[in-house]
């Protein structure tokens, strides 16, 4: 196999104010390149895993020179199509204008994705049996995000998961769901995402996730999730009568009590075991990332072929440690890294 871990993505920058003002208050800001696909990716990245984005690129944009050199630095490797930008008011890359909060003053999110290039992505652009059957891939990830982002890419995931499938590559799916972009497409999206789901061997997702994508049954949204841990277990039951080929179901749990400080927990339901990494309070730096680090963690213990408590340890502390960065995304020096923070070890290593 060539590759460990894959993903389709629509890359972008993501900009937030230096010290961690609010948007429209600020005048110094930091950009990186992000999305919420290529974050999963980074902690087997960081850790020699091989990894890969199907992603597309705009035409001579020195943004898109800017992702490329930045999935680079992240060692994750890259391949699409380069899209002519069509003038001022063509494609582009999408900005995510983001603050981190500070105490009681929660953090805010400014998505502008009009003209988004990955809206454009299809299978045509690429090819699969190149992908799948000579180079090859050992587990492709999908998210929500982008399985939601347009007709186009929904067509696209469903293609992925399909060829995936037919080759023996895992598949994990992050259901990710958002209100805004299902609005108008909730029959089209409700059975795209039962297909993938059909067909995933890691299923994650949050109350609201399992609910409003699948149509399951399960807690009320929102509120402190730390306190459902049964409620969550009775939903993952449920969903397990549904997607009976899922071998592992995956969510975090969190209580928010300022924008610094975090209750953070996590659940794996694995092959019929229950593993939990019980609710810890974690200092938070910015919390965006979090969700992702735990998956990332996760497809890596899970791609090591550790046992379902490691595997949910690691994501745990993936997921704090993502908190602890300015990116949103995990960048671990070693594995040794991540236990410490499981075993809330933050003295210095020399």
């Amino acid at each position: 196999m060539m590759y460990d871990l894959i993903t389709a993505t629509s890359m972008g920058v993501r900009i937030t104010p230096e010290a961690r003002q609010p948007v429209g208050l600020d005048n110094r800001f930091i950009m990186q390149a992000t999305s919420a696909e290529s974050n999963v990716l980074n902690v087997s990245a960081s850790l020699g895993l091989k990894t890969k984005v199907l992603t597309a690129f705009v035409k001579g944009s020195p943004i898109s020179a800017f992702i490329k050199r930045e999935l680079g630095r992240r060692f994750i490797a890259f391949e699409g199509p380069e899209i002519a930008p069509d003038g001022p008011w063509g494609v582009r890359h999408q900005f995510n204008i983001a603050d981190a909060g500070f105490g009681p003053r929660g953090p805010r999110v400014h998505n502008d994705r009009a003209g988004e290039v990955g809206r454009e992505l299809g299978p045509e652009f690429f090819d699969l049996d190149r992908i799948f059957r000579q180079e090859g891939a050992r587990m492709i990830h999908f998210s929500g995000l982008f399985a939601a982002l347009s007709p186009k890419t929904a067509e696209f995931c469903l293609a992925l998961a399909e060829k995936a499938h037919e080759n023996g590559c895992l598949i994990s799916f992050d259901l990710n769901y958002r209100a805004s972009f299902w609005k108008g497409r909730e029959a089209e999206l409700r059975d795209a995402f039962h297909r993938i789901a059909s067909v995933a061997d890691v299923l994650i997702g949050n109350e609201e996730d399992y609910q409003l994508a699948l149509g399951l049954k399960g807690p009320e949204a929102g509120g402190h999730d730390v306190g459902k841990t049964e409620e969550f277990k009775a939903m993952i039951r449920k969903a397990q009568e549904s997607y009976p080929n899922v071998r592992a179901f995956a969510t975090t749990l969190r209580q928010v009590i300022s924008a610094n400080r975090h209750l953070w927990g996590a659940l794996l339901y694995q092959d019929g075991q229950w593993y939990e990494a019980p609710a810890r309070e974690i200092e938070v730096l910015d919390r965006i990332g979090g969700g992702d680090g735990f998956v990332s963690g996760l497809l890596y213990g899970l791609l090591k072929d550790w046992d379902g408590e490691k595997c949910v340890q690691f994501g745990w502390a993936s997921g704090a440690l993502a908190a602890t960065m300015t990116e949103d995304y995990a960048s671990p020096a070693d594995e040794d890294q991540v236990w410490s923070i499981w075993k809330g070890n933050a003295r210095v290593s020399r």
